[in-house]
């Protein structure tokens, strides 16, 4: 198994893309730390987890807030006694013009999109550091990070700032033998803040089909295993190859 040993935080894992990721990262031999503002969520995917044979806890925190990151960190190392993975999944959106989008809204969507991706790297690599052997952290961005939409605002802008966050952080934390990558997904799982996945959802891309929770997994678990050992301060586009298209 790929990640036998290794302690895993996923955050925004109570469904959909984070669930799946949950239980890839457990499938290959990692602890996880399944991490939900909805704690029930997060105790069943946990649950699920531990049913298959694997090792998981359901965390509840609002991962936005400095104190509960500390809180959640803290916890995961008690429990696990380490981390060495983290992700970053966690992320809500606005779907407003600017002409309509509130200060409030803004504020938190720049603070669980962009804010929560910030801290809990911030956090979990300062326990990766202190532990001396290096780690592996993937921030879920977005292609709405990389181009404009007609109903998105802060949420373009805060996955665009996940992008370069990840740059800056794998800069910053190489020395210590920690990489950082992010991932942009496009229409894969359930949109952001809705409940279900619905794979009939008409999609324009070169896979000709939407993507699924586990396309994304596969992804994150090429990135924290040793198969991308060379892999460092990149951004790996799993979109089905919507980027590569032109835009008509």
């Amino acid at each position: 198994m790929k990640l036998e040993h290794k302690v895993a935080i996923v955050t925004g894992a109570g469904r959909n893309i984070g669930e799946a990721i949950a239980h890839r990262l457990a499938g290959e031999g990692a602890k996880v730390a399944v991490v939900d503002l909805d704690g029930a969520r997060a105790e069943k995917v946990a649950d699920g987890i531990k049913a298959g044979g694997g090792a998981a806890i359901g965390l509840t925190a609002d991962v936005a807030d400095e104190d509960a990151v500390k809180g959640l960190v803290a916890d995961t190392v008690a429990a696990l006694g380490r981390i060495d993975i983290l992700v970053n999944n966690v992320a809500i959106s606005d779907n407003k013009h600017i002409l309509e989008i509130t200060k409030a809204e803004w504020d938190r969507v720049m603070a669980v999109t962009l804010g929560a991706p910030f801290l809990m790297g911030k956090y979990c690599a300062q326990q990766m550091v202190d532990q001396g052997d290096g780690g592996a952290i993937v921030n879920i961005a977005s292609t709405s990070g990389w181009r404009g939409r007609p109903r998105a605002l802060a949420y373009t802008a805060a996955k665009g700032g996940v992008i370069n966050l990840t740059r800056s952080m794998a800069v910053q934390l190489a020395s210590h033998g920690i990489r950082v990558n992010s991932i942009s997904p496009n229409k894969i799982g359930s949109p952001v803040g809705k409940q279900e996945f619905d794979p009939t959802r008409p999609v324009k891309n070169l896979a000709g089909r939407p993507g699924a929770p586990e396309d994304m997994a596969a992804a994150v678990l090429f990135l924290v295993s040793g198969d991308s050992q060379f892999v460092w301060g990149e951004n790996l586009f799993v979109d089905g190859g919507v980027m590569a298209m032109e835009v008509s």
